[in-house]
């Protein structure tokens, strides 16, 4: 249309307008590629076919973590009474692991299971992680909770041969580094850099590597990749002196570099890399002009052909933002300083690296993991040369054969150097003002910190002086917002009644300080998953844990037996240990907190209490719930349900 009123409309007027019709077309296009790809959108999908019985093949590689093993299924037919029917989507399974079940179970077996499946819950507390949003941006949106006995194994190898064969081949590779390694943490470090795999890496060195700003080196990418293909191209320069050797080199190396990224496990980051790589190779062989920033956004747009849900994957953010930042801000940076020194030189280049990428990362990684590392260039400097012993003597050692005195010194230099790379960073980690942590960004705040941070680099670049009002402007904006919510945080009284699987958790809030009455421990994994992040996201710096049953004499509550005073609210505690206790009139409370299964009705808590609300905790048995439930709803008395709902938050008054 634009073509036909080209002249009559005078359209090369507005050159502006073709660009921007192809970017929304462009745009509708991603939008609609997206929502066909969601699986759950779609009528054959097995979540809305009744079935006894689901028929699924194992998609992904099975990991045992604890005394559960986890897998992807790929739902394939579903069966009822009318026999069987095809189906799709994808379902996560988790089975119980007793001495009853031995988890053998691999990538590509079929199996028969139970229709034992609920959807993916949203989280119930405050700043809890949302695991129903990070599994529905991988297209699964149900969940199997087994045991070894309900499953069946009809048929195996039925998954791809390809992936099959590469993880075979990792594994394989994996269990060579154990013969001659003896610390289960370096081989877990060292199988994760090498290979991306992860399953035996513990949780504290993940959070090393974490907090000192080096996780990029536990996630296979674009430093990995290019340390693969040096190492490659360097082995294959001999084909330079046939005839046709150069095509053949780019061929082999593209390849190579692939067969890499399969048997690391085809992460968003990793196929980026591989991707780039790819084309910056036929470039170069080919002595064609490259634009870095166009290989870039090719590669993504490639990508996200295949999955258009890459486009929610952090990693995938993370890496393109990353590269981005290094291709755009590091040339700017790297020519702040000049040296003759050729090591000072290299020193710089990396450094310069660093900072770009850290700088561009710092509002994503601040918004999904709510710290930031003070000694990131340090540690990013630290490991250059470490992580590249690492990969070449892993390299060379897993492509070896067995060669006792060689294989067992690649394999104690490996080792060793694992070792000390990973107990510097975890000096580094505890280091005085190591990390600035509790950061909880809005996405408003996410988009002005990106804004400020285009506005400053486009200024040094132009020195343009209406870019340096802006983002003196957007500064300003920042500051404020973040001041409000501040001052707001201050102000702010509140009692939640968390919801937690078999265990009571209350937490009464004064502002920045806060008590939590709960039987967890502060390094239980459940504190740490549903009671910490609500803490850290409001910003409390003060804490005191309680016991439930605990008297508490404080500035703002007051806990006396089962009976607490906190502001102008009155909340009584009923479990077995307080009983059918009666009182010679009717006790005025805001709210009754029902723990422990104690013998009690809503009957009887109307006839001897005036109260808002009774709440019932998650350590309560289903019996009793249900029949508070339906005692609720009958006499319509106010009742809340903690069980698989969110947590029930009410403002306190305190003067």
């Amino acid at each position: 249309m634009l073509n036909i009123a080209y002249k009559r409309l005078n359209i090369y007027k507005q050159r502006w307008l073709g660009g921007l019709l192809m970017h929304f077309l462009l745009m509708i296009a991603g939008v609609y590629c997206f929502d066909a790809n969601s699986e759950i959108t779609r009528d054959d999908h097995f979540s809305k076919i009744k079935s006894r019985y689901l028929i699924a093949t194992v998609s992904s590689e099975p990991k045992l973590t604890g005394q559960t093993l986890k897998f992807v299924a790929k739902v394939e037919r579903s069966y009822q009474n009318k026999g069987l029917q095809t189906v799709s989507g994808h379902l996560m399974v988790s089975v119980k692991t007793d001495s009853t079940f031995n988890p053998h179970l691999k990538y590509g077996d079929r199996l028969l299971i139970p229709a034992n499946y609920t959807a993916i819950a949203a989280p119930l507390n405050p700043a809890e992680f949302n695991y129903k949003s990070y599994m529905a941006n991988q297209n699964i949106y149900q969940q199997a909770y087994l045991n070894g006995k309900q499953i069946t194994v009809l048929e195996s190898d039925k998954g791809n041969p390809i992936i099959s064969f590469a993880l075979g081949l990792r594994q394989y590779l994996v269990n060579k580094l154990k013969v001659n390694m003896r610390d289960t943490d370096a081989i877990a470090v060292a199988s994760t850099i090498i290979l991306g795999y992860r399953a035996d890496l513990k949780a504290d060195v993940r959070e090393a590597y974490a907090k000192t700003g080096t996780m990029h080196l536990l996630s296979v990418a674009g430093m990995h990749v290019g340390l693969i293909y040096f190492f490659v191209s360097f082995f294959l320069s001999f084909l330079l002196r046939f005839k046709h050797g150069k095509l053949l080199k780019v061929v082999l190396s593209i390849v190579l570099i692939w067969c890499y990224a399969l048997i690391t496990g085809f992460s968003p980051a990793v196929c980026r890399a591989v991707l780039m790589l790819s084309m910056v190779i036929i470039g170069m062989s080919f002595s064609r002009h490259i634009n870095k920033l166009n290989v870039l956004a090719v590669s993504a747009f490639i990508l996200l052909l295949y999955n258009p849900f890459y486009i929610m994957d952090v990693g995938f953010q993370l890496s393109y933002i990353a590269v981005g930042g290094i291709i755009i801000i590091q040339p700017y940076i790297y020519r702040w300083l000049s040296f003759k020194n050729k090591i000072a030189n290299e020193f710089w280049l990396v450094t310069s690296v660093s900072v770009a990428a850290q700088l561009v990362l710092f509002p994503l990684g601040a918004f999904y993991f709510h710290d930031f590392p003070v000694y990131f260039l340090v540690s990013n400097l630290f490991i250059v040369l470490p992580s590249a012993i690492v990969m070449y003597v892993g390299i060379i050692y897993m492509a070896l054969p067995a060669i006792p005195l060689l294989s067992t010194c690649m394999a104690w230099v490996l080792e060793h150097t694992v070792i000390i790379m990973t107990k510097t960073l975890l000096y580094i980690e505890h280091a005085p003002f190591g990390s600035i942590e509790k950061i909880w960004l809005t996405y408003t705040e996410l988009l002005l910190l990106y804004a400020l941070l285009a506005a400053i680099l486009i200024f040094l670049l132009t020195k343009n002086k209406v870019w340096f009002k802006t983002s003196f402007a957007l500064m300003l904006i920042f500051i404020a917002l973040t001041s409000v919510k501040q001052l707001a945080r201050a102000d702010e009284n509140t009692v939640a009644f968390c919801s937690i699987s078999k265990h009571p958790a209350i937490m009464f809030r004064n502002g920045n300080k806060s008590i939590v009455l709960t039987d967890l421990k502060t390094d239980d994994k459940s504190y740490q998953y549903a009671i910490q992040p609500m803490l850290d996201s409001c910003g409390i710096t003060e804490v005191s844990n309680y016991d439930v049953n605990a008297s508490i004499s404080n500035a703002f509550l007051m806990k006396s037996g089962n009976l607490i005073q906190i502001g102008d609210n009155k909340i009584l505690i009923i479990n077995k240990r307080f009983g059918k206790r009666l009182f010679p009139q009717k006790l005025a409370v805001d709210y009754i907190y029902i723990t422990g299964s104690p013998a009690i009705n809503l009957q009887y808590l109307m006839e001897n209490y005036n109260f808002r609300m009774a709440i019932a905790g998650n350590n309560n048995s289903s019996q009793l719930l249900k029949k508070l439930d339906d005692e609720a709803s009958a006499k319509n008395i106010p009742f809340y349900n903690l069980k698989r709902n969110k947590a029930f938050i009410t403002t306190s008054n305190i003067n």
